[in-house]
Protein backbone atom coordinates (compact mmCIF):
# COMPACT_ATOMS: atom_id res chain seq x y z
CA UNK A 1 0.00 0.00 0.00
CA UNK A 2 1.36 3.41 -1.25
CA UNK A 3 -0.66 5.08 2.16
CA UNK A 4 -0.60 2.57 4.35
CA UNK A 5 -3.94 2.25 6.33
CA UNK A 6 -3.32 2.07 10.14
CA UNK A 7 -5.45 -0.52 11.86
CA UNK A 8 -5.56 -0.48 16.13
CA UNK A 9 -5.62 -3.85 17.49
CA UNK A 10 -6.82 -3.99 21.35
CA UNK A 11 -6.83 -7.20 23.29
CA UNK A 12 -6.40 -8.39 26.44
CA UNK A 13 -4.63 -11.87 25.71
CA UNK A 14 -0.89 -10.78 24.29
CA UNK A 15 -0.18 -14.28 22.11
CA UNK A 16 -3.24 -13.42 20.46
CA UNK A 17 -2.55 -9.79 20.38
CA UNK A 18 0.92 -9.84 18.55
CA UNK A 19 -0.48 -12.82 16.34
CA UNK A 20 -2.58 -10.46 15.26
CA UNK A 21 -0.08 -7.27 14.41
CA UNK A 22 1.97 -9.43 12.74
CA UNK A 23 -0.23 -11.38 10.40
CA UNK A 24 -1.88 -7.13 9.66
CA UNK A 25 1.20 -5.93 8.97
CA UNK A 26 2.03 -8.60 6.82
CA UNK A 27 -0.59 -7.40 4.69
CA UNK A 28 1.18 -4.24 4.40
CA UNK A 29 -1.24 -2.33 7.26
CA UNK A 30 0.93 0.07 9.52
CA UNK A 31 -0.77 -1.49 13.06
CA UNK A 32 -0.34 -0.36 16.29
CA UNK A 33 -1.52 -2.42 19.82
CA UNK A 34 -3.35 -1.93 23.19
CA UNK A 35 -4.38 -4.43 25.98
CA UNK A 36 -7.26 -2.64 27.02
CA UNK A 37 -10.01 -0.23 26.47
CA UNK A 38 -8.60 2.46 28.29
CA UNK A 39 -5.19 1.79 26.66
CA UNK A 40 -7.25 1.40 23.66
CA UNK A 41 -9.09 5.02 23.76
CA UNK A 42 -6.15 6.80 24.66
CA UNK A 43 -4.13 5.22 21.54
CA UNK A 44 -6.98 5.62 19.89
CA UNK A 45 -7.13 9.62 20.55
CA UNK A 46 -3.26 10.00 19.98
CA UNK A 47 -2.73 8.05 16.64
CA UNK A 48 -5.46 8.03 14.74
CA UNK A 49 -6.46 5.00 13.34
CA UNK A 50 -8.42 4.07 9.99
CA UNK A 51 -9.74 0.83 11.98
CA UNK A 52 -9.98 -0.55 15.35
CA UNK A 53 -10.06 -3.99 15.90
CA UNK A 54 -11.27 -4.89 19.61
CA UNK A 55 -11.62 -7.67 21.46
CA UNK A 56 -15.35 -7.59 23.37
CA UNK A 57 -14.27 -8.76 27.01
CA UNK A 58 -11.72 -6.82 28.28
CA UNK A 59 -10.57 -5.72 31.65
CA UNK A 60 -11.13 -1.80 33.17
CA UNK A 61 -12.89 -0.97 30.13
CA UNK A 62 -14.62 -3.73 27.60
CA UNK A 63 -15.03 -3.78 23.75
CA UNK A 64 -18.66 -2.30 24.22
CA UNK A 65 -17.28 0.88 26.47
CA UNK A 66 -14.43 1.41 23.58
CA UNK A 67 -17.08 1.58 20.91
CA UNK A 68 -19.05 4.00 22.67
CA UNK A 69 -16.23 5.69 23.62
CA UNK A 70 -14.92 5.89 19.98
CA UNK A 71 -18.24 6.52 18.25
CA UNK A 72 -19.38 9.37 20.77
CA UNK A 73 -20.24 12.90 18.88
CA UNK A 74 -17.45 15.60 19.60
CA UNK A 75 -14.92 12.66 20.61
CA UNK A 76 -12.25 14.14 18.07
CA UNK A 77 -12.17 10.49 15.90
CA UNK A 78 -12.11 10.10 11.94
CA UNK A 79 -15.68 10.64 11.56
CA UNK A 80 -14.59 7.78 8.94
CA UNK A 81 -13.64 5.46 11.36
CA UNK A 82 -14.56 1.64 11.19
CA UNK A 83 -14.58 -0.71 14.28
CA UNK A 84 -14.71 -4.51 13.99
CA UNK A 85 -15.42 -6.70 17.44
CA UNK A 86 -14.19 -10.02 18.25
CA UNK A 87 -15.89 -12.16 19.99
CA UNK A 88 -15.69 -15.80 21.89
CA UNK A 89 -18.03 -18.67 20.54
CA UNK A 90 -21.20 -18.16 22.76
CA UNK A 91 -21.02 -14.56 22.46
CA UNK A 92 -22.72 -13.29 19.12
CA UNK A 93 -25.69 -11.62 21.38
CA UNK A 94 -23.24 -9.00 22.45
CA UNK A 95 -21.65 -8.91 19.00
CA UNK A 96 -24.58 -7.93 17.35
CA UNK A 97 -25.50 -5.42 19.96
CA UNK A 98 -22.29 -4.04 19.03
CA UNK A 99 -23.02 -3.63 15.54
CA UNK A 100 -26.24 -2.03 16.43
CA UNK A 101 -24.15 0.65 18.10
CA UNK A 102 -21.64 1.02 14.91
CA UNK A 103 -19.37 -1.65 14.67
CA UNK A 104 -18.59 -2.49 11.03
CA UNK A 105 -18.70 -6.47 11.27
CA UNK A 106 -17.37 -9.05 13.58
CA UNK A 107 -15.22 -12.09 14.11
CA UNK A 108 -15.74 -15.33 15.98
CA UNK A 109 -12.22 -16.79 17.37
CA UNK A 110 -10.25 -17.83 16.74
CA UNK A 111 -9.72 -15.50 13.83
CA UNK A 112 -10.12 -16.90 10.42
CA UNK A 113 -7.21 -15.01 8.56
CA UNK A 114 -8.90 -15.07 5.34
CA UNK A 115 -12.14 -13.90 6.96
CA UNK A 116 -10.13 -11.28 8.66
CA UNK A 117 -8.81 -10.00 5.47
CA UNK A 118 -11.63 -9.80 3.47
CA UNK A 119 -13.55 -7.95 6.01
CA UNK A 120 -10.25 -5.28 6.17
CA UNK A 121 -10.36 -5.14 2.15
CA UNK A 122 -14.73 -4.36 2.58
CA UNK A 123 -13.38 -1.97 5.52
CA UNK A 124 -11.22 -0.14 3.03
CA UNK A 125 -14.05 0.32 0.54
CA UNK A 126 -16.73 1.55 2.91
CA UNK A 127 -14.05 4.67 4.10
CA UNK A 128 -14.05 4.95 0.20
CA UNK A 129 -18.08 5.10 -0.44
CA UNK A 130 -18.30 7.35 2.57
CA UNK A 131 -16.91 10.26 1.15
CA UNK A 132 -18.93 9.97 -2.00
CA UNK A 133 -21.88 9.63 0.71
CA UNK A 134 -21.56 12.71 1.42
CA UNK A 135 -22.51 14.29 -1.54
CA UNK A 136 -25.55 11.76 -1.75
CA UNK A 137 -26.49 13.28 1.88
CA UNK A 138 -26.44 16.79 0.40
CA UNK A 139 -28.87 16.06 -2.35
CA UNK A 140 -31.23 13.94 -0.25
CA UNK A 141 -31.19 17.18 2.66
CA UNK A 142 -32.16 19.19 -0.48
CA UNK A 143 -34.15 17.34 -2.70
CA UNK A 144 -36.09 14.46 -1.25
CA UNK A 145 -33.98 11.62 -3.53
CA UNK A 146 -32.51 8.74 -2.52
CA UNK A 147 -31.04 6.14 -5.04
CA UNK A 148 -34.50 5.24 -6.27
CA UNK A 149 -36.55 6.58 -3.66
CA UNK A 150 -38.29 9.96 -3.24
CA UNK A 151 -40.33 11.52 -0.95
CA UNK A 152 -40.12 14.63 1.33
CA UNK A 153 -42.86 13.48 3.43
CA UNK A 154 -42.12 12.77 7.58
CA UNK A 155 -42.64 8.79 6.76
CA UNK A 156 -40.30 9.15 3.68
CA UNK A 157 -37.59 11.78 5.28
CA UNK A 158 -37.52 9.08 8.24
CA UNK A 159 -37.03 6.17 5.28
CA UNK A 160 -34.71 8.09 3.40
CA UNK A 161 -32.84 9.15 6.53
CA UNK A 162 -32.57 5.61 7.94
CA UNK A 163 -31.05 4.47 4.45
CA UNK A 164 -28.05 6.69 4.02
CA UNK A 165 -26.95 5.65 7.64
CA UNK A 166 -27.01 1.89 7.66
CA UNK A 167 -25.81 1.25 3.56
CA UNK A 168 -23.00 1.61 4.56
CA UNK A 169 -22.65 -1.15 6.73
CA UNK A 170 -22.89 -4.80 6.53
CA UNK A 171 -25.99 -5.33 9.40
CA UNK A 172 -28.39 -7.36 8.20
CA UNK A 173 -31.70 -5.18 7.56
CA UNK A 174 -35.73 -6.26 7.89
CA UNK A 175 -37.70 -4.71 5.50
CA UNK A 176 -41.84 -5.09 5.74
CA UNK A 177 -44.43 -3.10 4.28
CA UNK A 178 -47.59 -3.95 1.97
CA UNK A 179 -46.93 -4.95 -1.72
CA UNK A 180 -46.18 -2.39 -4.26
CA UNK A 181 -44.41 0.06 -1.23
CA UNK A 182 -40.78 -0.32 -2.72
CA UNK A 183 -39.44 -3.02 -0.76
CA UNK A 184 -36.76 -4.89 -3.19
CA UNK A 185 -36.64 -0.41 -4.00
CA UNK A 186 -34.92 -0.18 -0.60
CA UNK A 187 -32.91 -2.92 -0.64
CA UNK A 188 -31.01 -1.81 -3.79
CA UNK A 189 -30.73 1.73 -2.73
CA UNK A 190 -29.10 0.04 0.14
CA UNK A 191 -26.83 -2.29 -2.11
CA UNK A 192 -26.08 0.92 -4.00
CA UNK A 193 -24.93 2.96 -1.76
CA UNK A 194 -22.88 0.57 0.02
CA UNK A 195 -19.09 -0.67 -0.52
CA UNK A 196 -20.52 -4.12 -2.57
CA UNK A 197 -22.31 -1.27 -5.24
CA UNK A 198 -19.54 -3.21 -7.93
CA UNK A 199 -20.77 -6.33 -6.67
CA UNK A 200 -23.70 -8.25 -7.49
CA UNK A 201 -27.16 -7.21 -6.22
CA UNK A 202 -29.39 -10.59 -6.33
CA UNK A 203 -33.23 -10.97 -4.96
CA UNK A 204 -35.07 -13.98 -4.76
CA UNK A 205 -38.92 -14.39 -3.94
CA UNK A 206 -39.04 -17.29 -1.70
CA UNK A 207 -42.89 -17.38 -2.18
CA UNK A 208 -42.44 -17.99 -5.66
CA UNK A 209 -40.10 -21.08 -5.19
CA UNK A 210 -41.30 -24.65 -4.73
CA UNK A 211 -40.36 -25.86 -1.34
CA UNK A 212 -38.39 -29.15 -3.32
CA UNK A 213 -36.35 -26.73 -4.75
CA UNK A 214 -35.68 -23.51 -2.96
CA UNK A 215 -32.75 -25.06 -1.36
CA UNK A 216 -30.85 -25.71 -4.38
CA UNK A 217 -31.83 -21.93 -5.63
CA UNK A 218 -30.41 -20.59 -2.09
CA UNK A 219 -27.04 -22.57 -2.25
CA UNK A 220 -26.75 -24.63 -5.38
CA UNK A 221 -26.16 -28.15 -5.74
CA UNK A 222 -23.66 -30.67 -7.09
CA UNK A 223 -23.70 -33.33 -10.36
CA UNK A 224 -26.48 -35.74 -9.09
CA UNK A 225 -27.73 -34.38 -6.28
CA UNK A 226 -30.80 -35.24 -6.70
CA UNK A 227 -33.10 -36.64 -9.91
CA UNK A 228 -32.72 -33.98 -12.45
CA UNK A 229 -29.73 -32.81 -11.36
CA UNK A 230 -28.16 -33.08 -14.48
CA UNK A 231 -24.85 -30.65 -13.83
CA UNK A 232 -23.12 -28.44 -11.00
CA UNK A 233 -25.54 -25.04 -10.57
CA UNK A 234 -24.13 -22.20 -8.39
CA UNK A 235 -26.75 -21.11 -5.86
CA UNK A 236 -27.70 -17.35 -5.13
CA UNK A 237 -25.38 -17.04 -2.47
CA UNK A 238 -22.57 -17.90 -4.82
CA UNK A 239 -24.09 -15.51 -7.67
CA UNK A 240 -24.30 -12.47 -4.95
CA UNK A 241 -20.69 -13.09 -3.84
CA UNK A 242 -19.65 -10.05 -2.10
CA UNK A 243 -22.32 -8.45 -2.95
CA UNK A 244 -25.96 -8.17 -1.66
CA UNK A 245 -28.44 -10.91 -1.60
CA UNK A 246 -32.38 -10.00 -0.99
CA UNK A 247 -34.37 -12.50 0.41
CA UNK A 248 -38.07 -11.45 -0.37
CA UNK A 249 -41.10 -12.92 1.66
CA UNK A 250 -38.68 -14.70 3.86
CA UNK A 251 -41.49 -15.94 6.27
CA UNK A 252 -42.48 -18.24 3.19
CA UNK A 253 -39.61 -20.12 3.51
CA UNK A 254 -40.16 -23.91 4.86
CA UNK A 255 -38.46 -24.00 8.38
CA UNK A 256 -36.17 -26.78 7.21
CA UNK A 257 -34.56 -23.99 5.09
CA UNK A 258 -34.53 -21.51 7.56
CA UNK A 259 -32.86 -23.73 9.51
CA UNK A 260 -29.73 -23.94 7.41
CA UNK A 261 -30.40 -19.62 6.47
CA UNK A 262 -29.28 -19.51 9.75
CA UNK A 263 -26.65 -21.24 10.22
CA UNK A 264 -25.29 -19.91 7.21
CA UNK A 265 -25.43 -16.18 8.38
CA UNK A 266 -23.84 -17.28 11.82
CA UNK A 267 -21.32 -19.12 10.55
CA UNK A 268 -20.70 -17.28 7.27
CA UNK A 269 -19.69 -20.94 5.24
CA UNK A 270 -22.47 -22.72 3.10
CA UNK A 271 -22.42 -26.61 1.41
CA UNK A 272 -24.28 -27.02 -2.23
CA UNK A 273 -26.88 -29.92 -1.80
CA UNK A 274 -24.72 -32.94 -2.45
CA UNK A 275 -21.58 -30.97 -1.80
CA UNK A 276 -19.03 -32.54 0.85
CA UNK A 277 -16.92 -29.18 1.70
CA UNK A 278 -17.82 -25.70 2.72
CA UNK A 279 -17.27 -22.55 1.17
CA UNK A 280 -17.40 -19.06 2.53
CA UNK A 281 -19.49 -16.68 1.96
CA UNK A 282 -18.93 -13.65 1.89
CA UNK A 283 -22.42 -11.67 1.03
CA UNK A 284 -25.29 -9.02 2.91
CA UNK A 285 -28.40 -10.31 3.12
CA UNK A 286 -31.25 -8.31 3.49
CA UNK A 287 -34.94 -9.30 3.77
CA UNK A 288 -38.14 -8.71 3.13
CA UNK A 289 -41.99 -9.76 3.62
CA UNK A 290 -45.76 -7.77 3.46
CA UNK A 291 -46.49 -9.53 6.35
CA UNK A 292 -45.99 -8.50 10.19
CA UNK A 293 -42.67 -10.67 10.96
CA UNK A 294 -43.98 -10.84 15.07
CA UNK A 295 -46.89 -12.02 13.74
CA UNK A 296 -45.38 -14.70 11.30
CA UNK A 297 -42.64 -15.75 14.37
CA UNK A 298 -46.21 -15.94 16.84
CA UNK A 299 -47.97 -18.66 14.27
CA UNK A 300 -44.76 -20.47 13.57
CA UNK A 301 -44.20 -19.62 9.92
CA UNK A 302 -40.71 -17.70 10.82
CA UNK A 303 -38.09 -18.50 13.09
CA UNK A 304 -37.37 -16.41 16.00
CA UNK A 305 -34.14 -16.99 16.45
CA UNK A 306 -33.69 -15.93 12.50
CA UNK A 307 -36.19 -12.89 12.54
CA UNK A 308 -33.84 -11.67 15.48
CA UNK A 309 -30.83 -11.84 13.32
CA UNK A 310 -32.30 -10.55 10.37
CA UNK A 311 -33.97 -7.69 12.39
CA UNK A 312 -30.72 -5.88 13.24
CA UNK A 313 -32.66 -2.68 11.27
CA UNK A 314 -36.07 -2.74 10.54
CA UNK A 315 -37.50 -0.33 7.92
CA UNK A 316 -41.05 -0.15 7.36
CA UNK A 317 -42.64 1.39 4.06
CA UNK A 318 -45.86 3.39 4.56
CA UNK A 319 -48.15 2.48 2.44
CA UNK A 320 -49.07 5.29 -0.19
CA UNK A 321 -51.93 6.59 0.87
CA UNK A 322 -50.23 7.40 4.04
CA UNK A 323 -47.70 9.77 1.90
CA UNK A 324 -49.38 11.27 -0.83
CA UNK A 325 -48.20 14.29 -0.76
CA UNK A 326 -44.94 12.40 -2.50
CA UNK A 327 -47.08 11.64 -5.30
CA UNK A 328 -46.73 14.35 -7.63
CA UNK A 329 -42.65 13.98 -7.60
CA UNK A 330 -43.08 10.33 -7.73
CA UNK A 331 -45.25 11.21 -10.92
CA UNK A 332 -42.81 13.20 -12.20
CA UNK A 333 -39.73 10.50 -11.76
CA UNK A 334 -42.02 7.91 -13.11
CA UNK A 335 -43.08 10.00 -16.26
CA UNK A 336 -39.09 10.75 -17.01
CA UNK A 337 -38.36 7.23 -16.74
CA UNK A 338 -41.36 6.31 -18.92
CA UNK A 339 -40.47 8.76 -21.57
CA UNK A 340 -36.87 7.37 -21.76
CA UNK A 341 -37.97 3.86 -22.04
CA UNK A 342 -40.62 4.47 -24.46
CA UNK A 343 -39.33 7.12 -26.19
CA UNK A 344 -42.20 9.93 -25.42
CA UNK A 345 -42.35 13.58 -24.71
CA UNK A 346 -45.03 13.62 -22.34
CA UNK A 347 -44.76 17.22 -20.36
CA UNK A 348 -45.76 16.19 -16.88
CA UNK A 349 -49.56 15.84 -15.38
CA UNK A 350 -52.45 18.06 -15.73
CA UNK A 351 -54.31 19.32 -12.03
CA UNK A 352 -57.86 17.07 -12.76
CA UNK A 353 -55.57 14.40 -13.34
CA UNK A 354 -53.56 15.04 -11.01
CA UNK A 355 -56.43 15.77 -8.37
CA UNK A 356 -58.04 12.30 -9.60
CA UNK A 357 -55.23 10.71 -8.45
CA UNK A 358 -54.34 12.55 -5.24
CA UNK A 359 -58.42 11.66 -4.34
CA UNK A 360 -57.15 7.58 -5.00
CA UNK A 361 -55.94 5.24 -2.19
CA UNK A 362 -53.96 3.27 -4.06
CA UNK A 363 -54.13 -0.23 -2.61
CA UNK A 364 -51.60 -1.42 -5.04
CA UNK A 365 -49.52 1.57 -3.78
CA UNK A 366 -46.24 2.71 -6.12
CA UNK A 367 -46.87 -0.51 -7.96
CA UNK A 368 -49.87 0.35 -9.15
CA UNK A 369 -49.15 3.90 -9.92
CA UNK A 370 -46.26 3.03 -11.81
CA UNK A 371 -48.03 0.52 -13.99
CA UNK A 372 -51.17 3.68 -14.24
CA UNK A 373 -48.27 5.97 -15.28
CA UNK A 374 -46.48 3.80 -17.75
CA UNK A 375 -50.34 3.56 -19.59
CA UNK A 376 -50.78 6.92 -19.86
CA UNK A 377 -47.57 7.76 -21.03
CA UNK A 378 -47.86 5.52 -23.75
CA UNK A 379 -51.47 6.99 -24.77
CA UNK A 380 -50.75 10.07 -24.36
CA UNK A 381 -49.89 12.36 -27.41
CA UNK A 382 -45.96 14.40 -27.37
CA UNK A 383 -45.87 17.68 -26.02
CA UNK A 384 -49.10 17.34 -23.84
CA UNK A 385 -49.22 16.14 -20.17
CA UNK A 386 -51.30 13.62 -19.10
CA UNK A 387 -55.09 13.65 -17.89
CA UNK A 388 -57.98 11.77 -16.71
CA UNK A 389 -58.78 10.03 -20.02
CA UNK A 390 -55.25 8.54 -19.91
CA UNK A 391 -56.54 6.70 -16.57
CA UNK A 392 -57.39 2.92 -16.74
CA UNK A 393 -61.50 2.90 -17.37
CA UNK A 394 -61.94 1.82 -14.42
CA UNK A 395 -60.11 3.95 -11.98
CA UNK A 396 -61.04 5.25 -8.72
CA UNK A 397 -63.78 2.14 -7.87
CA UNK A 398 -63.03 1.40 -4.25
CA UNK A 399 -60.60 -1.59 -3.81
CA UNK A 400 -61.76 -2.19 0.11
CA UNK A 401 -61.60 -5.67 1.78
CA UNK A 402 -65.79 -5.39 2.30
CA UNK A 403 -66.56 -4.77 -1.39
CA UNK A 404 -64.19 -7.34 -2.39
CA UNK A 405 -66.27 -9.84 -0.28
CA UNK A 406 -69.08 -8.96 -1.70
CA UNK A 407 -67.92 -9.03 -5.09
CA UNK A 408 -66.74 -12.83 -4.37
CA UNK A 409 -69.77 -13.37 -3.26
CA UNK A 410 -71.65 -12.74 -6.49
CA UNK A 411 -69.18 -15.50 -8.09
CA UNK A 412 -71.48 -17.05 -10.43
CA UNK A 413 -71.46 -20.90 -10.20
CA UNK A 414 -73.59 -23.19 -12.72
CA UNK A 415 -75.38 -26.07 -10.36
CA UNK A 416 -73.37 -29.50 -10.75
CA UNK A 417 -69.87 -27.18 -11.08
CA UNK A 418 -67.33 -29.29 -8.50
CA UNK A 419 -65.79 -27.34 -5.81
CA UNK A 420 -62.41 -27.12 -7.68
CA UNK A 421 -64.49 -24.79 -10.33
CA UNK A 422 -65.83 -22.91 -7.57
CA UNK A 423 -62.60 -22.25 -5.72
CA UNK A 424 -61.28 -21.79 -9.59
CA UNK A 425 -63.89 -19.27 -10.33
CA UNK A 426 -63.71 -17.17 -6.70
CA UNK A 427 -59.69 -17.14 -7.12
CA UNK A 428 -59.22 -15.64 -10.17
CA UNK A 429 -62.70 -13.14 -9.59
CA UNK A 430 -60.95 -11.76 -6.30
CA UNK A 431 -57.59 -11.35 -8.78
CA UNK A 432 -59.27 -9.77 -11.34
CA UNK A 433 -61.05 -7.06 -8.65
CA UNK A 434 -57.71 -6.48 -6.91
CA UNK A 435 -55.89 -5.40 -10.06
CA UNK A 436 -54.27 -8.75 -10.10
CA UNK A 437 -52.39 -7.53 -6.23
CA UNK A 438 -51.92 -11.58 -5.49
CA UNK A 439 -50.86 -10.89 -1.73
CA UNK A 440 -54.57 -8.69 -1.54
CA UNK A 441 -56.29 -11.71 -2.98
CA UNK A 442 -54.58 -13.98 -1.01
CA UNK A 443 -55.35 -11.74 2.11
CA UNK A 444 -59.39 -11.47 1.05
CA UNK A 445 -58.94 -15.35 0.64
CA UNK A 446 -57.88 -16.13 3.98
CA UNK A 447 -55.10 -18.25 2.18
CA UNK A 448 -51.04 -18.22 2.68
CA UNK A 449 -49.57 -16.19 -0.68
CA UNK A 450 -47.65 -19.18 -1.61
CA UNK A 451 -50.93 -21.14 -1.70
CA UNK A 452 -52.63 -18.76 -4.12
CA UNK A 453 -49.09 -19.10 -6.17
CA UNK A 454 -49.38 -23.27 -6.50
CA UNK A 455 -53.32 -22.60 -7.15
CA UNK A 456 -52.14 -20.09 -10.43
CA UNK A 457 -49.94 -22.31 -11.37
CA UNK A 458 -52.32 -25.66 -11.48
CA UNK A 459 -54.32 -23.05 -13.49
CA UNK A 460 -51.70 -22.32 -15.73
CA UNK A 461 -51.14 -18.76 -14.93
CA UNK A 462 -47.99 -18.42 -12.87
CA UNK A 463 -46.41 -15.76 -11.98
CA UNK A 464 -45.77 -13.24 -8.77
CA UNK A 465 -46.69 -9.91 -7.61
Amino acid sequence: MQNPVKVLIVEDEPNALMGLAELISGWGYRTETARDGIEGWEKARAWAPEIVITDLKMPRMDGLGLLTKLTEDGSGMNVNLVVIVLTAMGSIDLAVDAMKMGAYDFLQKPVDPTRLRTILANAIRQRETEIELEVTRRRLRETGVLGGLIGTSPAMREILSLNERIAPSQVSVLITGESGTGKELVARTLHTLSPRKSRPFVAVNCAAIPETLIESELFGHEKGAFTGAVEKRAGCFELAAGGTLLLDEIGEMPAGTQAKLLRVLEDRKFRRLGGRTEQEVDVRVLAATNRDPEKSVADGSLRSDLFYRLNVFHIAMPPLREHLEDLPAMADAMIAEMNARHSRKVTGVAPSMLDRMMAYDWPGNGRELRNAIERAVILCPDGTPLDVGHLPPNFGKSHSATALALDAGLVPVRVGSTVDEGERLLILRTLEATGQNKTRAAEILGISLKTLHNKLKEYGKPGAD
